[in-house]
């Protein structure tokens, strides 16, 4: 299969995906734009349909401007009003497209995996374990999380996956320490890069925040330019609540760029047009579900089509 296959193939996926995001947004264009002419109380419903599918106030209100300028008092269909809010969306995260490059200027580069619980961490991990073995580099999986046996076995059997090496510890032991341990090895064995797994953590619970401040600290003591990237991994079913993870971890770990899982059906995935206005953080990749193939580069235009309810153009 070719490269453009796949994107088109990926692309559909997304917006099976997407379709009820995409489906409460089109619903809403759509039963907004029975009267056909765009005036005053036209734009004041579609802004609030807009808000009310997570795409948060101020994507909502550059819509209905830019809809206004160009419109007002015309009349206008549904499918123009979608291709603006595609048009508006890809504007907003077009600047924030970036390739997630791993291991190629900074051997070994450690990559610090942070999240809450269940945003899809470990599988993001090894899916990119998985690209990168792939692409002739040598990762060293870290189970960091080691107060979940589950997670630990989950990292050692996407190492056996993809062949490639994994540092873990007994249940309960200190994740800075096996951390440092982790990039040591890495040296010694003249490895790529040194993905390290965390243990997921509610935003509020100052004491996780601080195991993971920890972390950071023991790792920059063995490469005080470490960890090269932070990668916020955020569960695109949350909706709104990205906000305040990304927030906190942010605040905790420096984050460097992020990644949204779990857009393989969801109402809520407006919410990283969201978190993009309010933090400006690369985006490196998106997934719509459990296998290898399931994260992909991160596309602002392809995102912004299927979020509105549009064909790949």
């Amino acid at each position: 299969m070719s490269e453009g296959e796949k994107k088109k193939g990926f692309f559909s996926r997304l917006a099976a995906g997407l379709k009820r995001s995409s489906s409460g947004i089109a619903d809403s264009v759509t039963a907004v734009f029975t009267k056909k002419k765009l005036d005053s109380e036209t734009l004041e419903e579609l802004e609030d349909a807009l808000i009310a599918a997570d795409l948060g106030s101020l994507a909502a209100m550059r819509v209905t401007e830019r809809l206004a300028k160009d419109r007002f008092d015309k009349e206008v269909t549904d499918e123009e009003v979608k291709t603006v809010l595609a048009e508006t969306i890809a504007e907003t995260l077009l600047p924030l497209e970036a390739s997630l490059d791993i291991g190629t200027t900074t051997r070994p580069e450690v990559v610090l995996f942070v999240g809450v619980n269940g945003s899809g961490k470990t599988t993001t991990l090894g899916k990119i374990a998985a690209q990168l073995k792939s692409a002739g580099k040598r990762p060293l999986l870290v189970a960091g999380d080691t107060f979940r046996a589950a997670a630990v076995e989950q990292i050692a059997v996407w190492g056996e996956r993809t062949n490639c090496p994994v540092e873990k510890r007994d249940l309960g032991a200190d994740a800075a320490g096996l951390a440092f341990d982790a990039i040591d090895r890495a040296r010694r064995e003249n490895l790529d890069a040194v993905l390290i797994d965390t243990a997921g953590r509610l935003q509020n619970r100052a004491e996780l925040m601080d195991e993971l401040r920890k972390i950071v600290r023991v790792i920059s003591k063995i490469d005080e330019t470490a960890p090269h990237k932070v990668i916020l991994v955020l569960d695109g079913t949350v909706g709104s609540n990205a906000l305040s993870q990304a927030e906190a971890f942010l605040e905790a770990a420096n984050v460097s760029g992020l990644i949204m899982t779990k857009l393989d059906g969801t109402a809520k995935g407006g919410a990283l047009v969201q978190v993009a206005e309010k933090f400006a953080l690369p985006i490196h990749a998106i997934g719509i579900g459990e296998g290898i193939d399931d994260l992909q580069s991160f596309d602002a235009n392809a995102f912004a089509r299927a979020l509105a309810g549009l064909d790949d153009a």
